[in-house]
């Protein structure tokens, strides 16, 4: 279990002082837990307080009960952690095997034998067995994200840390990404990080969304989609007409007799011809940040 309770970071000093976090508390069980945000969010920053990279300005932090603003609760929270950060360097020189196999004697895995075994373990789990004795340098990116969890299950982590692992995949290795989080999550907290919707929506049942620093939401994608009933609509519009800046477009369609929209805001009045629409978890997303006066997509 991860407590958090009113956690700070603040960076920089006087007036140049930026709040990366601002009172955040959160509960967080096993399972895939998403966290959702723009970029800019404070959601690595988060993630990096998590991993004892960084430490928080204000507040408490436990996990498993390991109070992680102390140095023996970091050492604790480690030994436990598998983390996989958004930039991972790695050198392209080795191959899989040698690079998952540096890692963990960088993990504390001194038995050469067991060490063995394990790499070969998580690189089948990733689906890299038949590549592991290739150079990394000839991996695609989703291949390389796929050494990324290797490295951070080679230690056989209880938590593991994911932070926009998907970003800039394609739409076969996101599918095949998320496939594999979510059965990492059937026995340990798989925290994914991500901008993406689709990501959350697809693996996890718990989420908590974070803009400038605070938390906005925090539910089932079900309870956002509830909230957001009833300020959905498409509209269909000819010419060169667009909807008022009141209401944000989601997604726009070309049709014969015109430009459907897919719009989200309070209200559709003057627009005799909306129609209300079942909203998705894109659309509570985008409800959620302008109802609460964040920066949404212009109209």
């Amino acid at each position: 279990m991860i407590e958090i309770t009113g956690l700070t970071k603040t960076y920089g000093s006087g007036n140049k002082t930026v709040n990366a976090l601002n009172g955040v508390d959160l509960q967080i069980n096993s399972g895939m837990f998403g966290l959702l945000g723009p970029n800019g969010a404070g959601k690595t920053t988060l993630m990096r307080i998590l991993s004892g990279i960084v430490n928080p300005s204000g507040g408490s932090i436990r996990v498993n009960g390991h109070d992680l603003t102390t140095e023996a609760g970091k050492h604790a929270v480690k030994s436990m952690l598998g983390y996989l950060p958004q930039e991972l360097g790695m050198y392209t020189e080795l191959t899989a095997e040698q690079f998952v196999d540096y890692m963990a004697i960088l993990k504390g895995l001194d038995d050469s034998r067991k060490r063995s075994q394990r790499v070969a373990e998580v690189l089948e789990m990733v689906g890299l067995r038949e590549v592991a004795k290739r150079k990394i340098k000839g991996f695609s990116g989703g291949m390389k994200r796929r050494v990324g969890i290797a490295q951070a299950l080679v230690n056989d982590p209880k938590m593991l840390i994911v932070d926009e692992p998907t970003a800039g995949l394609d739409p076969e290795e996101r599918i095949r990404f998320r496939n594999l989080l979510v059965n990492l999550a059937a026995d340990r907290v798989v925290l994914l990080s991500t901008h993406i919707v689709e990501d959350i929506g697809q693996t996890c049942r718990d989420l908590a969304v974070l803009a400038k620093g605070k938390i906005l939401f925090r539910g089932s994608p079900a309870e956002m989609l509830k909230a957001t009933e009833g300020h959905v609509w498409t509209l269909t519009m000819s010419g060169l007409e667009k909807p008022n800046h009141d209401l944000t477009v989601v997604s726009m369609l070309h049709l014969a007799e015109g430009t459907q929209y897919r719009l989200v805001g309070a209200n559709v009045n003057g627009y005799t011809n909306a129609q209300p629409t079942q909203p998705g978890l894109e659309d509570g997303y985008v409800w959620l940040m302008k109802s609460t006066g964040q920066v949404v997509i212009e109209s």
